[in-house]
């Protein structure tokens, strides 16, 4: 640098020597000035890309840092919510409660419950009872379909002397979430009233427009108090408990209770059953993410116990002295098909069943039906008409699996007193539709 200021200086030293004018000691000066211009942007030319390289290096890895920053916070909050959780479940035992029963949840929403017509069923009354003070249930009466039309215009005193008529009547207990108005709740009236029944279904208290706060105690008297409206009407019309779901608790608590008064059902029907809540909570889907978590009974399974939640089937069942038919799709993804064949397991050697059919049928995985849509099959017909014969007169002895002889052939087996017939659909071409077998399982 300093060779190359050197003329710069020599050239300033001449013009003055020489005594050049004025005028070109100014163009010198401006050469000069253009000359240290030109050095410095050539001196500094080369340094401002490298400059702009490291300033974008920066830029990058700082949003790169920003980025990770972000990443790592939302996996901390995860982690925190993740264990946070089952303390928050464990000190507020009210939540898990809630979540068992989920009657916040009101699905399908938008509908008008004190007008099942717009649900499709035209011959249908909506009722209110009060089972106890500042309890009130929401009921509905759905009249066999043969009587459609002199249902119409009806009113609730009509349906209520309906009941004393010959067609069987059926109390419906729904599970969790929804109302009475759910729709795979609805279809499943329509086939039962197709069938020649009365339904009778009733919200529980705290579902629906029911009032009332939600227990298992509050739900199995609603529904006792129900079955004794539904019997003071009937006569001696036979009367079938079906129970679906967290539905089958308040059946089985129901049916023990009235056994051990001697005025049990003609028939019990549990449809997706469990064998009691703890194993069901456990063995729910929505519990996969906690199932092995440290102490996971100890945080999840006794504050359901501490809220005075059992459900215990599987020790109702053995004080339970009237016919049983428990229905479970192989492919249910709520309540597993295991439970429900635990307590088929556990009812069947009973000693309170020694009089009476127990009957176990699962429906195959192909069929689709999982955990609420039993009411689609085709062989629902001959299975309760089945169920409504075996209630009709007791068993001197049980009998035994049956294998399936036809489509529409009955297996007999002869077992000491009296016969016993169990039909047993097989493999099928009905149409468009392929009926799979069903294996009918008698104990």
């Amino acid at each position: 640098m300093r060779k190359r200021t050197e003329p710069v200086a020599l050239e300033h030293e001449r013009c003055a020597a020489s005594g050049l004018s004025s005028g070109s000691a100014a163009a010198a000066l401006d050469v000069d000035c253009r000359l240290k211009q030109n050095l410095r942007l050539a001196g500094k030319g080369p340094a401002e890309p490298r400059c702009t390289a490291d300033a974008g290096m920066k830029r990058a890895l700082g949003r790169r840092k920003s980025l990770w920053f972000r990443l790592r916070k939302i996996l901390l909050c995860v982690l925190g919510l993740y264990v946070a959780i089952p303390f928050l479940i464990k000190l507020c035992p009210g939540i898990q409660a809630k979540l068992i029963f989920l009657n916040f949840v009101r699905v399908p929403y938008f509908i008008d419950l004190k007008k099942p017509q717009d649900q499709g069923l035209n011959h249908t009354c909506n009722y209110y009872l009060q089972p106890e003070e500042d309890v009130t249930i929401g009921v509905w009466h759905t009249v066999p379909a043969v009587w459609w039309k002199d249902a119409q215009g009806k009113d609730q005193m009509w349906y209520e002397d309906a009941l004393a008529s010959s067609h069987p009547i059926i109390l419906y207990l729904h599970g969790n979430a929804g109302t009475r108005g759910g729709d795979h709740r609805v279809e499943l009236y329509k086939v039962l009233s197709s069938l020649g029944y009365h339904v009778v279904t009733f919200d529980y208290r705290g579902w629906g427009d029911s009032v009332g706060t939600p227990s298992e105690r509050g739900m199995t008297y609603d529904a006792l108090y129900v079955f004794d409206w539904i019997k003071a009407r009937s006569g001696d019309n036979p009367v079938y408990i079906w129970g679906h779901s967290l539905g089958t608790g308040v059946a089985t608590n129901l049916v023990r209770r009235l056994c051990e008064r001697e005025t049990p059902p003609d028939a019990l029907i549990l449809e997706s059953p469990f064998t009691n809540i703890r194993e069901e909570a456990k063995s729910h889907p929505f519990s996969v993410i906690y199932r092995y978590f440290p102490g996971f009974d100890w945080f999840f399974l006794d504050p359901i116990t501490s809220s005075g939640i059992k459900f215990a089937n599987d020790e109702n069942v053995k004080h339970i002295s009237c016919s049983l038919l428990i229905l479970h799709a192989e492919d249910d993804p709520v309540v597993p098909f295991q439970l429900g064949r635990k307590l088929y397991n556990i009812a069947a050697p009973s000693r309170s069943f020694r009089d009476f059919k127990v009957q176990f049928i699962p429906f195959h995985s192909d069929l689709g039906y999982r955990h609420k849509y039993i009411y689609k099959s085709p062989e629902l017909p001959r299975i309760l008409r089945n169920a409504e014969n075996f209630s009709l007169f007791s068993w001197g002895e049980r009998t035994k699996t049956v294998e399936p002889q036809g489509p529409t052939e009955l297996q007999l087996s002869n077992q000491g007193q009296g016969d016993t017939s169990v039909p047993q659909p097989a493999m099928q071409q009905d149409g468009n539709f392929q009926r799979p077998q069903l294996r009918v399982e008698a104990f």
